[in-house]
């Protein structure tokens, strides 16, 4: 176990949740717009909503049945009240990639098209819009870390593409010299040119793209850490959630799951069974 790096800041961007607890349509308290953006950013408005958002502290029907969407995602009761169990899921620190495709598609609803139960999407698995995937002529990748990354993190990584390897049909090799690589691995701060900035220790840990663009950015002001240390992110387990993303996969409702979009500080995954039928399901390997 190792701190690789370790962040001086004892706040979240999501802390702001903190006091919109038992908040429902009809309200109005400061921080509610702060909640619009956090939930446009994962995308729980649709197209249509997100058109109509004010910059207010309003509570209106758009926001409720946006926090319905999310509640239903996280399998938690869809009454759209800032609840305690929905305000601790939205405070713990996540991937920053979205959880909803367009048009209103929800990304963490199964691929296998389960159906709801008891008003719960029993899902899994699920894919990015229109399924990208690496063709079966790329199933070598190759890799390789930008500047600025830590010496630690290198073989960690290492070790979360071996496992993807062990796991599939891909094969990973780290590039050579000046070869042009498939995938790039960076730790980036705030606002890093790929549109999606990232917002300081203790909110979105990092994001990836799907395939074939290969970027996978880790936030440089979280701690980070290798091996489970108590109020650090274990470099190698967010690897495994954010390599599943640039191999096509999107989130996961499962909890144990590697493609689950959060994880705590002090925590290590592997990969789940939910995660290889996914990443079989979307190359026809089942």
């Amino acid at each position: 176990m190792m701190i690789i790096k370790s962040s001086s800041s004892s706040s979240s961007p999501f802390d702001f949740l903190k006091n919109l607890q038992g908040c429902k349509k009809g309200d109005n308290v400061q921080g509610i717009r702060d909640l619009k953006n956090y939930l446009k950013h994962f995308g729980y408005f649709t197209k249509h909503s997100t058109n109509h958002i004010d910059d207010e502290d309003d509570f209106d029907y758009a926001l409720e049945k946006a926090i319905k969407t999310y509640q239903i995602n996280y399998n938690l009761k869809p009454t759209g009240i800032l609840d305690p169990k929905t305000l601790f899921k939205m405070m713990k620190p996540r991937c920053g990639v979205p959880d909803i495709f367009a048009k209103n598609k929800t990304r963490m609803r199964s691929a296998n098209k389960s159906t709801p139960r008891h008003h719960h999407i029993v899902s899994h698995y699920s894919f990015f819009q229109g399924e990208p995937k690496w063709p079966a002529t790329k199933f070598n990748l190759t890799y390789t870390f930008l500047n600025g990354t830590p010496t630690e993190a290198v073989s960690a990584v290492g070790r979360a593409f071996n496992t993807w390897a062990s796991n599939t049909q891909f094969t990973f090799f780290e590039a050579q010299n000046n070869e042009k690589a498939d995938i790039t691995v960076s730790f980036e701060r705030r606002n890093h040119g790929d549109g999606d900035p990232f917002d300081g220790a203790g909110g979105t840990l990092a994001h990836a793209f799907s395939p074939p663009d290969g970027r996978v950015h880790f936030d440089a002001e979280e701690s980070w850490a290798i091996g489970p240390v108590a109020e650090a992110y274990d470099v190698e387990t967010v690897a495994l959630h954010e390599i599943g993303h640039i191999l096509g996969l999107q989130h996961s409702s499962v909890e144990g799951a590697i493609m689950y979009p959060e994880i705590g500080a002090g925590i290590t995954k592997g990969l789940h069974g939910d995660d290889i039928q996914g990443i079989n399901a979307l190359y026809n390997l089942v």
